[in-house]
């Protein structure tokens, strides 16, 4: 039982940054329409961004922090002209297509400049572990959950109770009747890319900072992950994408503790297949 609630736990940690990669699938999705194959890779050139940073400025996590997200933020406009400003009038499967040649872009261009091709990222030093009974937070999962949960709460606050998050969820459930009550689509699209691409940035930050490290590959880890938890959670759906996130990290974790890394992928996987199979929520249309 002990087993069963540290591993549940740990779960729950890690699947809160889950979350947030979900969460920034599920705005670009839900108001545009269109899949963003690219936000991993744009992850992963701001968490390099901050590893340089870091180096260069030992100790200085607040100027790791910000260039961490202003790198994400200017790659996630990069894909959004390229990728979906400029191809508007186009089929959503060929925005996907072309997201998807921007990140062979991005991840080829962090290769080619990094030859060591594996960056340390600092990670606070001074953040204790906590014991709660027979149950350990390590240090670096408790700051991922408490930061990932303080982003959620403020993302929901700015959705739900502010006059740009009525905004986003009309586009979201109809460009065309939002357009006819005066709100500026093309504006809402690229300040739902920009928000989602800032919510990565930070999700970027918290799992650097657990792993203490980045490789070129962080891009297609963080895209499974990402569309794994929207997926899981029903496509479009802001809630769901955190449930998902949630869940995605409880199965792996579980999954490890039980039987072992080499099983860890192949069960959340498995689990994504039957939720699509079974459910008809995964396969509806997206609303925030």
């Amino acid at each position: 039982m002990v087993d069963f609630l540290q591993a549940l736990v740990d779960g729950v940690m890690l699947g809160a940054t889950y979350s947030l990669l979900g969460l920034g699938f599920t705005l670009i999705f839900g108001v545009l329409r269109r899949l963003n194959l690219a936000f991993g890779p744009t992850i992963l050139v701001g968490i390099y961004a901050g590893s340089h940073v870091g180096l260069a400025w030992p100790g200085a996590l607040w100027a790791v922090v910000a260039a961490t997200v202003v790198a994400a933020i200017l790659c996630g406009i990069y894909v959004e002209r390229c990728s979906f400003r400029a191809l508007a009038r186009q089929a959503p499967v060929v925005s996907m297509i072309s997201t998807f040649a921007v990140w062979m872009q991005l991840q080829e261009l962090v290769s080619l400049f990094e030859a060591s091709r594996t960056m340390p990222y600092p990670s606070p030093a001074w953040l204790p572990a906590l014991t709660v009974g027979p149950i350990l937070l390590r240090s670096d999962a408790l700051l991922m959950w408490s930061g990932a949960t303080a982003i959620m709460l403020a993302l929901f606050v700015l959705l739900y109770r502010t006059r740009f998050g009525t905004a986003v969820r009309a586009v979201a459930d109809s460009s065309e009747a939002a357009a006819l009550m005066g709100v500026n689509v093309s504006i809402i699209g690229a300040a739902a890319f920009l928000l989602a691409s800032t919510v990565g940035g930070l999700a970027g930050v918290l799992i650097a900072q657990s792993q203490q490290q980045v490789t070129p590959y962080f891009g297609l880890w963080a895209t499974v992950k990402g569309l794994t938890a929207m997926l899981l959670g029903g496509a479009g759906s802001l809630p769901g994408a955190v449930a998902g996130g949630v869940i995605l990290g409880v199965v792996e974790t579980q999954t490890l503790w039980h039987f072992g890394g080499q099983w860890r992928d192949l069960a959340s996987f498995a689990l994504l297949f039957l939720v699509i199979a079974l459910s008809p929520r995964a396969r509806s249309e997206p609303t925030l």
